[in-house]
């Protein structure tokens, strides 16, 4: 093969690993383990310890159920629903010290 075709095909087999790289990377899911404290509707409370309680929105599309007292894995994923950007304040010029 040429050293043109071994540079494409080298090119095309990196976009191909960084495609797929950036898709895993979007869809990256987190899990938390705990019990269930409460199920009210479309919030599901999860316990950990005494100090770490997580509360989950859930709705027809969740996959699974669970009663109050049940162990419990949730899988999710962090998705931002509204980014709101804030100027920062101007800053005072400092006075050269002698």
């Amino acid at each position: 093969m040429t050293r043109i075709g071994w540079f494409f095909t080298v090119a095309g087999l990196a976009l191909a690993l960084g495609f797929g790289a950036g898709m895993s990377a979007a869809g990256k899911s987190y899990q938390f383990t705990g019990a269930v404290k409460s199920v009210d509707g479309s919030v599901l409370t999860v316990e950990k310890s005494p100090t770490e309680v997580w509360t989950f929105s859930i709705d027809k599309d969740t996959k699974g159920s669970a009663k109050v007292g049940d162990r419990v894995t949730v899988y999710y994923n962090m998705i931002a629903t509204q980014i709101e950007t804030k100027t920062p304040a101007p800053t005072a010029a400092k006075k050269p010290t002698k």
